[in-house]
């Protein structure tokens, strides 16, 4: 439609009879203006018929002249680069020159006005309001042929700021009668692409009205129909959707396009649709960007459509060529003010034959695939192209099999222009394959750009409208409203939305009672099964974690000081022994030579010099080493682990024993607090430790405690040496045959038998290996001895006496080690474990949030299987009872008076919903 007929098309729209309203008024015109009119003969002068290719209906409208503009946007342009300024000038006056030419055809048309109207009607088009409309109508279709880009439509918006005019005095909007208000506040116009369409939406109010709460209605029916997925587990709890099939080729991926308005389904000369893709219309009006949503991957408000394509190729292109086909559908929504609300599933383009490196049952793979997403309720979309026979539309033929009458499938037909306007008409009234809910034909191609500066938005939907009209127009008889044919993608989307609409009114009722069943079953079952106890995953964990925290308060009141204590002196009794072995035990046999004399025997050492510098050399030697070994570094290190290992129990206990990963985090929570004050307390340990260092004070009660405890240290090593002993014997068939080892070993070690080396094959009759457990077995037969001789000694009355301590070294250092314990465990209960209490449960729940965080919560709640089931039954009683709540708001919408026909009737909304609503 040209500029010109739109600007006249305020008045009324071509092609019909109109009636024109003369209305007495006096206008007061600006300065320079049409001068005032007289007033107007009374009544109405009706039945006006113009002809529809004349422009007798256009306004008087003087010349809109922009020059006054072009100095301050040269002010502007000043700080711009001389060469886009004098671009942007040049612009400016090709936009005054085609306001012009838009002026002078309303003024041509004008004349001819004047011959035919009678001078009574003048008084119509000389309203100051109606010029200012018109000045209006001729700027935007100018601009709007123009497109200017962003950054030039600001700096215009910038002349019209304050203190510059905005269509009426002060700022206010021009005021349009009640059938504007109405159209332009429709939210369908968009919807349906009228707004990016040269037809004109010659919708009356009501039905404007009826359109409006139409969508209405199929928007929340259709969130009710996704609620209701969720429900699952019955076939009988769903309502339909829109199944879009087609062969390839035929034309499937530009219809979905083209409703949505985007290129954003995968391109390619091979099968590109792998997988079912669940494609839910959203419109919005509040929005200004067009994006898209992942909702399984977790992407949202992707706005870039290129990348929305590359997703669904990637996500179709994981399925293995062996495979070809899955039935796992990608679930992708699209929110954008110019779309209608629509619920489309979009599945492989069937073959005739597998190509090359395609497995021969691919064919039937995809057969199978539709024939179970075609079945009733969902609604067929069939797509076929205009220039194949429809006896051999795959798409027909299964929509017949299981839709046999055809009552809900809708035949699309694509490129309509390829083949002849009756061949076209013929398609669309076809009688060999009637469908109850027609055909529609389109032409579903994206046009080739065209103009100097053209907008990335909204291009491919306005396109296509525009080719549609162009190449329809051209054939009024075949396509025009009396033919009987519907056409374009107009159409398709608002027969898409009506008969979506109607499937879903017609199968709610049923869906109803099934949900209330549902419901009835699911109550029983949660007051059976769990008392009517609610449950959620935040529940869940707050009571996970408070029974955790009351154990660990339990320990914490429990392990203190004395238990630390406790395994400090464990740790540092080993450490004892080590030294003792070292310095005093320690009679290794590596090989049968002969055994060295040793002139100072540990047996020998009650009897020894007291003031022998040997032993007393020994005592001090392990005393030193026992005092520098890093009691701070071990005194921590025992904490820690000793505090890790309880934490570790405790989650046995606790319910996060059956949640792996986050009983990680608690533990992982644990490590960091106790190593945040390893080292700190390591370093003030060894500070508190450094006069012992150098002359360990041991005062006789310590010296007497120490007596009674070494003697169980003692005990316990010789123990554990006759265990092995005893483990030996085991190992090389019984006590005899070891016994026979060994003294083969005594007499090589004290000469009696001759061997010189150790031989690979043994000796004497034994193997290597066998000989090798022989020396071990007299190695812990004479420790044992040594420290049964110990034992004795530190019970005899000579090492009652703190004196005698280097008769006595066992005692010493036990005494020492106690010392050490004690005082390293008042710096570290203070410094590291009083510290651990107060922070861990605070760490555990900054760790838990951050790995709940993201979904993470539920995952969680249904790793226990109970848990899991008596969440998913909450789950499901509250989602139908959410979609219970959604259709009784839906049936109070339904008998909502206002939505009346032409024929003052509902327009059939009332024979279907009944007085009571759209239920009932």
């Amino acid at each position: 439609m040209s500029a010109q007929l739109r600007a006249a098309g305020a008045i009324a729209p071509l092609a019909r009879r109109v009636t024109v309203r003369a209305v007495r008024q006096f206008h007061q015109l600006p300065t320079g203006g049409i001068q005032r009119v007289e007033i107007a003969a009374r009544g109405f002068r009706r039945s006006v018929q113009f002809p529809a290719n004349a422009y007798h209906n256009a306004v008087i409208v003087r010349n809109a002249s922009f020059l006054r503009l072009l100095p301050r946007l040269a002010m502007r342009f000043i700080r711009i680069p001389a060469l886009f300024g004098g671009l942007m000038i040049g612009v400016m006056g090709w936009l005054q020159y085609q306001a012009i030419q838009v002026g002078n055809s309303a003024q041509e048309m004008l004349g001819t006005v004047k011959n035919t109207v009678t001078s009574t009607a003048s008084g119509l088009w000389g309203g100051a309001k109606d010029i200012a409309e018109q000045t209006k109508r001729g700027w935007g279709n100018t601009t709007e042929q123009f497109e200017m880009p962003e950054w030039l439509e600001k700096i215009m918006r910038r002349e019209g700021g304050p203190g510059g005019s905005k269509g009426g005095p002060g700022g206010e909007p021009p005021k349009q009668s009640k059938v504007g208000v109405a159209a332009v506040a429709g939210a369908s116009a968009a919807a349906y692409g009228y707004e990016h369409s040269d037809e004109h939406d010659d919708r009356s109010p009501e039905e404007i009205l009826k359109d409006d709460n139409m969508m209405y209605i199929t928007k929340r029916m259709i969130e009710i129909r996704n609620l209701l997925q969720k429900v699952g587990q019955s076939s009988s709890v769903t309502l339909p959707s829109i199944v879009v099939i087609g062969s390839q080729s035929s034309g499937k991926s530009s219809v979905l396009e083209a409703i949505v308005g985007h290129e954003f389904l995968p391109k390619g000369s091979n099968m590109i649709t792998r997988r079912p893709i669940e494609l839910t219309l959203v419109n919005d009006p509040d929005i200004k960007t067009d994006y898209g949503e992942f909702p399984d991957l977790g992407l949202t408000r992707v706005t870039d459509f290129s990348m929305i394509q590359k997703t669904l190729t990637e996500l179709n292109q994981s399925v293995p060529d062996s495979q070809c086909v899955s039935d796992d559908p990608i679930r992708l929504t699209i929110h954008s003010p110019r779309i209608p609300d629509l619920s489309l599933i979009d599945l492989p383009g069937y073959i005739q034959v597998a190509g090359e490196n395609q497995p021969r049952e691919l064919k039937r793979k995809i057969s199978e695939l539709c024939d179970r997403y075609i079945r009733g309720p969902n609604i067929i979309l069939a797509i076929s192209a205009a220039d194949a026979d429809l006896a051999n539309s795959t798409a027909l033929q299964a929509s017949r099999r299981v839709d046999p009458r055809g009552e809900r499938t809708i035949g699309v037909i694509t490129k309509m222009d390829l083949v002849d306007p009756e061949k076209g008409v013929a398609i669309l009234s076809d009688r060999q394959y009637p469908l109850r809910l027609g055909y529609v034909g389109v032409i579903s191609k994206l046009p080739t750009p065209t103009g100097l500066f053209r907008r990335e938005t909204s291009n491919l939907l306005a396109g296509i409208n525009r080719n549609e009209k162009t190449y329809f127009n051209a054939h009024p008889f075949e396509f025009g409203p009396d033919s009987g044919v519907s056409t374009g993608s107009i159409t398709l989307r608002k027969k898409l939305m009506q008969v979506l609409e109607q499937q879903m009114s017609s199968k709610l009722s049923e869906t109803t009672e099934a949900i209330q069943r549902e419901l009835e079953e699911t109550t029983y079952q949660f007051k059976v099964q769990y008392n009517e106890q609610p449950m959620s995953a935040e529940a869940y964990l707050a009571a996970s974690l408070d029974d955790f925290k009351h154990q660990f308060h339990d320990f914490a009141t429990t392990f203190g000081r004395a238990q630390l204590q406790g395994l400090l002196k464990d740790a540092l009794d080993q450490k004892v022994l080590d030294q003792l072995a070292a310095r005093y035990w320690n009679r290794p046999v590596e090989d049968l030579s002969v055994a060295p004399h040793e002139p100072d025997n540990i047996a020998d050492l009650p009897k020894a010099d007291p003031k022998s510098p040997y032993w007393h050399r020994q005592l001090d030697t392990a005393s030193s080493a026992l005092t520098r070994l890093g009691v701070g570094r071990l005194a921590a290190t025992v904490a820690s682990v000793a505090v890790h290992t309880h934490v570790d129990k405790l989650l046995d206990k606790s319910s996060f024993a059956k949640h792996p990963s986050a009983r990680r985090v608690i533990s992982e929570a644990a490590s960091t607090v106790l190593a945040d004050r390893s080292y700190a307390t390591s370093d003030g340990i060894e500070i508190s430790l450094k006069p012992y260092k150098f002359d360990p004070d041991i005062q006789p009660q310590e010296w007497a405690q120490g007596r009674e405890h070494v003697v169980g240290v003692l005990q316990g090593e010789l123990n554990q040496c006759q265990s092995a002993l005893k483990g030996l014997e085991n190992s090389v068939g019984g006590r005899k045959k070891l016994k026979e080892v060994m003294g083969f070993v005594d007499k090589a070690r004290k000469g009696e038998i001759i061997i010189e080396g150790d031989h690979p094959s043994g000796a004497g009759g034994y193997s290597a290996a066998l000989l090798s457990r022989g020396r071990e077995a007299v190695f812990l037969r004479d420790r044992a001895d040594i420290i049964g001789l110990r034992i004795l000694a530190s019970k005899s009355r000579k090492c009652k006496s703190l004196e005698n301590k280097y008769y006595c070294p066992e005692i010493f250092l036990d005494a020492v080690a106690t010392k050490l314990a004690q005082t390293a465990v008042l710096f570290l209960n203070v410094e590291m474990l009083n510290d651990f209490y107060v922070r861990f449960p605070r760490e555990v729940e900054s760790k838990l949030h951050e790995h709940m965080a993201g979904g993470g919560l539920e995952r969680f709640a249904r790793e226990d299987p109970k848990v899991r089931r008596h969440l998913e039954l909450v789950q499901r009683k509250e989602l139908l009872e959410l979609v219970l709540g959604k259709i009784q708001d839906l049936n109070r919408f339904g008998a909502v008076p206002g939505a009346k026909g032409k024929d003052g009737g509902d327009g059939g909304y009332g024979k279907r919903r009944g007085r009571r609503g759209i239920l009932f």
